[in-house]
Parts: C-alpha cells; structure tokens; sequence
C-alpha cells in the first residue's frame, strides 16, 4: 500500500520538469566508429595486384578519428537524410584523407615515419607503391560516391562529387599543401598565408565532409552555408589544435613524430600567436562554429559535442 508521503513524490516527480540526458560523445563517436570501421573495410576488398590493394587497406584501416566520416553521417542526419544515403560519400572522404597522409608522410613531403603509431605507408611499401596506394584510393573515392550511393536524386551525388573533387584539388587541399611546402624555412610567412594554407590543406576537406552530407540529404542553400561556417570554423580550430600539440603532446600520445614543424621550420599558429593565444583563437574559433547550429534541434548535438572535442582533444 502506497503511502501519503509516497503518492507526494510520485506526483512531484509527474510534474517536475523531465531533466534532458546529457549527449555522450564517446558513445556516440565509438558506435559511429564501430559502423564507418565495418564499412571501410568491406569498401576495399581485396583484388589483383595484392600488394597495391594490401598498401591501400593497410592505411585506409590503421584506426584514426574518423572524423570526416562522421560529420558527413552527422549532418545528412541533421538535415533529415539518413547514415545509409550518406555512407558511401562517408567511406570516400576517409578515402581521400588517407590518400592525403600516405602522401604527406612521403620524403618529398613531411618525410614521416610513423603514423597512428604505425609505420606509415612507404615504410612498409616503399615510395613507389605508396604513390600509386594513394592514387588508387583518390580515383576510387570517386568511383565509390557515383556507383555505390542509394535513393538519393542523381543531381545531388553529383553535387557532392563536385563539391569533392574542389576540396581535394589546387583550389583545396593541393593548392594549400603547395603553398605550405613554399612556405617552409621562410621567417616572413604572414597569418593571412597561414590561414590560407590551413582553410585549404585541413579545412576545405572537412568543409567537404559536412556539406557533402547535407547536400544528400536535400538541405535548404540557407542550412548548407551555415554548416560551411561551421566547417571552416572547427577546421581552423582543429589546425591550430594540432600546431599546439605538435609542441605539447608525446610521440605515444600523438602516434605519430612530434616537433616536425620546428625541425622542417615550418612557421605554425604557436610560433606566431604562442600557445596561450592560440588555445584562445581556438576556443573562439568554436564558439563561432557552434553559433552557426540550432542547440535546440536534438540532431544538431552531434555537431556541437565534437566541436568542443576538437579543442579540448588531446591527440
């Protein structure tokens, strides 16, 4: 038999506002993880020649945030899609970033060894048949969005594949690779040039990933520009991130060689700003990105938990 005191609580309890479940970002990222990992693999089975197809797996599958794939999934969500329509373009920008890495780690690049606490691609390999991984996975990554991406209208997959081939090309990440390799050695290298180098060789990918996935999904022009400013925001942010990092954080934490921006000379945000007004850019930098979502859309939270991740990563 229920008492009088216990009816109260029951009853204060009904009508007492429901407190809202804080978002758990490390469920969220490692079940998202869980489903890119299972993708990834069965997007690149092995075939004839092994050894090129062993080379692509080996990087597209050493682990890694998975970042870019998970915006992509997080945004067609937000605008209404779902993670199947958005899945292959998902698959196809975590393509293209491992291209990007296996490339960056060659000697006539950054010259790395180890990457994701891994020994990176030409170790392995050698530079030859790093190359050609690299290629592999860019080419494909095309092939993989146009074939593979279901109930979507044709002329939305073939916005994304523009939207794609610009982030990755000389007007994206080639064109700021480019001007951060003229850019190593020199004392006189601006803020406007750095920026420059990182809103094309970080950012524009990233951007890529977002908009990608609102664009499957049918997003008003008004919400893709929005979530462009987020992406060229967290972007930034993620760069200046990993400048600080590069002098802060340990070769086991990072998985990867740290201090290759002061051996190659390579002027960073610290080096300008110090880290102290960098971590400060960063955290605005954040703060203007999540201004660009609504908070009170449950979809959008996704958005918001890994904006605060990024400057508070660690790794």
């Amino acid at each position: 038999m229920t008492s009088t005191r216990d009816q109260r609580v029951i009853a204060d309890e009904a009508i007492a506002p429901q407190r809202e479940t804080p978002f758990d970002l490390k469920a969220y990222l490692t079940a998202r993880q869980v489903q890119v990992e299972a993708a990834l693999d069965a997007s690149v089975p092995m075939s004839y020649p092994e050894t090129v197809y062993e080379a692509m797996r080996y990087s597209l599958l050493a682990g890694g945030k998975r970042l870019r794939p998970i915006l992509c999934l997080a945004t067609c969500e937000l605008a209404g899609g779902t993670s199947e329509m958005a899945m292959p373009t998902a698959c196809a920008l975590e393509m293209i970033h491992t291209m990007s890495l296996i490339h960056d780690d060659l000697p006539a690049m950054d010259n790395d060894d180890y990457r994701r606490g891994k020994l990176t691609n030409h170790k392995v390999y050698g530079e030859d048949v790093a190359i050609l991984a690299g290629d592999g996975l860019l080419a494909y990554s095309f092939e993989y969005i146009a074939s593979q991406t279901r109930n979507v209208p044709a002329e939305r997959v073939l916005q994304v594949v523009t939207q794609v081939a610009r982030a990755v090309g000389a007007a994206g990440l080639v064109g700021g690779q480019v001007v951060d390799l003229e850019s190593e050695g020199r004392s006189d290298v601006s803020i406007e040039t750095l920026n420059y180098i990182h809103t094309h060789k970080t950012a524009a990918l990233l951007e890529a990933s977002v908009v990608s996935g609102a664009v499957l999904a049918g997003a008003s022009a008004e919400l893709q520009q929005s979530l462009s400013r987020y992406a060229q925001n967290i972007g930034l942010a993620f760069q200046i991130v990993d400048d600080i990092l590069d002098i802060t954080a340990t070769q086991e934490e990072l998985g990867k060689s740290v201090g290759k921006d002061l051996q190659a000379q390579k002027v960073t945000y610290p080096s300008l700003w110090g880290i102290e007004e960098s971590q400060r850019q960063a955290a605005q930098l954040i703060e203007s990105a999540k201004a660009e979502l609504d908070a009170t859309n449950p979809n959008a939270q996704p958005l918001l938990a890994i904006a605060d991740y990024i400057v508070a990563r660690t790794h």
